[in-house]
């Protein structure tokens, strides 16, 4: 029974990892998307 629970932390701490490291990668893709329109409107002008 013990096993279990050691084995459930685990597996709840790297599910919770994994959502911090997606989360994170979907706002620097953001921040590079904002620049890249930020450089197209700035040589448009």
């Amino acid at each position: 029974m013990r096993k279990l629970v050691v084995l459930a932390a685990i597996a709840v701490s790297l599910g919770m990892a994994a959502c911090n490291t997606v989360q994170g990668a979907g706002k620097d893709v953001s921040a590079a998307g904002q620049a890249v329109s930020q450089t197209a409107a700035d040589a448009k002008h």
